[in-house]
């Protein structure tokens, strides 16, 4: 993968009608929502609560893993 890759590339292909772009529907909202994009899978497209993070209590973690882990529980 070339350095610098994003996914707006596909996004933008996608709106100007070059092909399907299969990506997060978080990163596609903006062009759902204002009809640049449409979906077309709808009913084979499952959805899940959110994204977990698995942290082992054994190991000592290190001050800015904590951090990180302090911020997201405050984000709720």
């Amino acid at each position: 993968m070339a350095a610098g890759y994003t996914i707006n590339p596909i996004l933008w292909a996608a709106c100007d009608a070059h092909g399907l772009a299969l990506v997060p529907e978080r990163l596609a909202r903006p062009l759902l929502q204002d009809g640049r994009l449409r979906s077309c899978v709808d009913a084979y497209c499952r959805s899940f609560p959110g994204f977990h993070l698995y942290c082992p209590s054994r190991q000592r973690t290190s001050s800015a893993f904590q951090v990180l882990l302090d911020a997201l529980r405050e984000r709720g």
